[in-house]
């Protein structure tokens, strides 16, 4: 697994985690960047859909991946045995590389991502030891399931909307 600091951009970091069987320290302190930017990125893809019912739907799902890095950062103390506090740096989210307008073109790929986001926290949870982190990792596994879905029906009311 590569450090955060080595890790240009958020999509570069989303699929150096996707390879990853199992989550140590290191791992939950990247994926809790990747979170905390999972908000920057609803947030951004919102504010391009000209669209105000599916920015509504993706600006949630922005507020749910906040929530997800705040579990994250709990699973990383349960780990560590010691509150932990995120470093400066694992607060700023990742450069997310968007165009100016966003169409519905683009949702397929971000339903599939959080599919892939589901399945990877599954895949986590079943291999973790800690039965709260597995908790907190099945958690998000379930939010991300329906982020794909909200992604589903922005995409659709841009295609309706046309």
């Amino acid at each position: 697994m590569t450090e955060p600091r080595d890790q240009p951009d958020f999509f570069t970091a989303s699929l150096a985690l996707a390879d990853a069987d199992r989550l140590d320290v290191e791992a939950m302190k990247l994926l809790f960047r990747v979170e905390v930017s999972g908000e920057a990125f609803y947030n951004q893809l919102a504010d391009r859909v000209g669209n105000e019912e599916a920015a509504t739907l993706l600006r949630r799902n922005g507020r749910e991946e906040m929530g997800h890095a705040r579990r994250i950062r709990r699973a990383i103390s349960l780990k560590l045995g010691e509150p932990f506090e995120p470093a400066d740096e694992m607060l700023d989210p990742f450069t997310i590389a968007l165009p100016r307008q966003v169409g519905p073109e683009i949702f397929p790929l971000i339903v599939q991502a959080e599919i892939e986001g589901d399945a990877g926290y599954l895949r986590w949870a079943d291999a973790e030891t800690d039965p709260a982190v597995a908790k907190l990792l099945r958690l998000n596994a379930r939010e991300e399931a329906l982020h794909g879905r909200r992604v589903a029906q922005a995409a659709a009311l841009l295609e309706a909307a046309g």
